[in-house]
């Protein structure tokens, strides 16, 4: 797996990209480099859900973005032909997947993030749990 480095958390910092093992002393991690992209390609390739929760790096920030955006299209375009079911939470997935374009071509997403991986797990909601007592109530 690769990754791209910068030495600033900012745009166009000067960066590079490399193995994860050979990331140079005092460089940040900032996305996924092109190679760890192709791979997660060819392993989405043969799923039929996926559950997107995080971007792969600093997607608000060029060229960190590109890691992200390159794997939002891909699913994106698999659920579009109906290959794939798409589902996303958190609201920084929401913005990352806005950044790219693609946020109305996944089948699902939400805003929440901790409660969407509660919800996922099958928990009971707070909110969820308030409402219902409410309705069986009336």
């Amino acid at each position: 797996m690769d990754g791209v480095w910068g030495e600033k958390f900012e745009a166009h910092t000067h960066h590079g990209i490399c193995a994860v093992t050979a990331i140079p002393a005092g460089k940040m991690v900032l996305d996924i480099g092109p190679q760890s992209v192709a791979q997660l390609k060819q392993r989405l390739g043969f799923i039929k859900t996926i559950v997107w929760h995080g971007p792969m790096g600093a997607f608000e920030i060029a060229p960190f973005d590109n890691g992200t955006v390159e794997l939002a299209k891909y699913v994106a375009d698999r659920t579009r032909v109906g290959d794939i079911v798409s589902v996303a939470g958190g609201g920084d997935t929401v913005a990352a997947l806005e950044h790219a374009g693609v946020a109305e071509r996944f089948t699902y997403i939400s805003t929440a993030g901790g409660a969407f991986l509660e919800w996922m797990e099958g928990k009971t909601l707070p909110g969820v749990a308030a409402l219902s007592a409410f309705r069986n109530a009336a």
